[in-house]
C-alpha cells in the first residue's frame, strides 16, 4: 500500500520484485488480496450471553 501511495511501479519483498505496468494494475492486485485475505477469516455474527444467580 505504501508503494501505491507514493507512487512507485517496483516493489521488492523477499529478494522477489514485481513490477506493475500501471497504477491500475497495482488496485486490482491489493483488491486481490484484500478479497483473499477477508475470505480466509471466519467471522462471528451473533453472539449469546447467559447468565444466572446460582439459585
Amino acid at each position: 500500500m505504501a508503494a501505491r501511495y507514493r507512487g512507485v511501479r517496483t516493489v521488492e519483498y523477499d529478494g522477489n520484485r514485481i513490477t506493475y505496468a500501471n497504477e491500475g494494475e497495482m488496485a486490482a492486485a491489493l483488491a486481490d488480496l484484500n478479497r483473499q485475505i477477508a475470505g480466509a477469516t471466519e467471522r462471528i455474527s451473533v453472539v449469546r450471553i447467559q447468565s444466572s444467580k446460582g439459585l
